[in-house]
């Protein structure tokens, strides 16, 4: 039985482009968010990009700018999160199990006892991270889509432990943000990373080996396979450091070699190109439009390009 979930006061830990946007739909639905960061100027940038996607909203009619100003007054800088009384706080900080194990420790120190903890994990366990604090049972992961305004999709993860009451708390409060949740399981990058990233990966190989170019794969996927966006433009928008990060998860969770991380996507990282948050990645995102980047010292460039 679906229940509407009234108002919430609800903390969000990270600004950036996940935390913003799980913020900004909260908001918009009329729940107060206090919205957290390691510091105050990376909570102003954070508030700042919802104000430009708001501004757009406006401007092709989406929104009035009465709407635009009471949602901004929903929003309110927490720099840190002592002693807090909410009613959630959700998860969204840089996918780091050891970095997310101590926000989650502190949460439980620092929350009411009733109060639910959510993850925005894209493949960490909930069943670990609910493993370190005293309530184990309200614990759940709640994995928004990027970018979280627009898609639909949300995936409540139940760790071992999780209650009942609090997967059809969190279950109702995605309905209410007109989103659609679907229960997953608590396994290694749940259902979205599972399927998605050994495709990217498998992309990033077909690059390795020198298969085809950045174009070409991706051209292969948009128009062979009906996607939106190739695995090579996707990864950039992901961020290669999360995309390899998820990859190591499933590594690690199943031992299975088929979700061994190819070494160029290693190397990438390694070199601090991310994609387009970086600047480059597959792509170069200096210039107007972004193009295929150029091979390193004629890397991975297929048979034809190098001739």
């Amino acid at each position: 039985m679906v229940r509407e979930v009234g108002f919430m006061r609800v903390l969000v830990i990270g600004a950036g482009q996940m935390g913003a946007g799980i913020a900004q739909v909260l908001a918009a639905k009329g729940h107060e968010v206090l919205l957290n960061d390691v510091d105050e100027a990376r909570i102003r940038r954070g508030i700042d990009g919802i104000a430009k996607r708001l501004d757009r909203d406006v401007e092709k009619g989406k929104l009035s700018a009465e709407q635009r100003g009471e949602i901004l007054t929903h929003i309110d800088p927490r720099p840190h999160f002592r002693d807090l009384d909410i009613h959630l706080a959700i998860e969204a900080a840089t996918e780091r199990l050891d970095l997310k194990l101590e926000l989650f420790r502190d949460l439980d120190r620092n929350t009411p006892p009733e109060a639910i903890i959510a993850s925005n994990t894209s493949s960490i366990s909930i069943t670990t991270l609910g493993a370190a604090t005293a309530k184990p049972d309200r614990v759940i992961g709640m994995h928004f889509m990027n970018p979280v305004p627009v898609m639909k999709l949300v995936e409540i993860i139940r760790g071992i432990a999780t209650s009942d009451a609090t997967y059809a708390h969190v279950r109702d409060l995605a309905l209410g943000l007109d989103k659609t949740p679907v229960e997953v399981r608590d396994f290694p990058g749940f259902i979205s990373n599972r399927v998605l990233l050994p495709m990217i990966n498998e992309a990033v190989y077909a690059l390795y080996e020198g298969v085809a170019s950045v174009e070409a794969i991706d051209t292969v996927m948009k128009l062979g396979m009906n996607h939106p966006m190739g695995p090579l433009a996707l990864a950039d928008f992901i961020g290669l450091d999360t995309c390899l990060a998820i990859m190591n998860v499933l590594y690690d969770g199943f031992g299975d070699s088929k979700y061994r991380p190819c070494p160029l996507l290693k190397q990438f990282v390694a070199a601090g190109w991310y994609g387009k948050k970086s600047g480059r990645g597959f792509y170069d995102y200096t210039a107007a439009l972004p193009v295929p980047a150029a091979a390193p010292n004629g890397a991975y460039a297929p048979a034809s390009a190098a001739r």
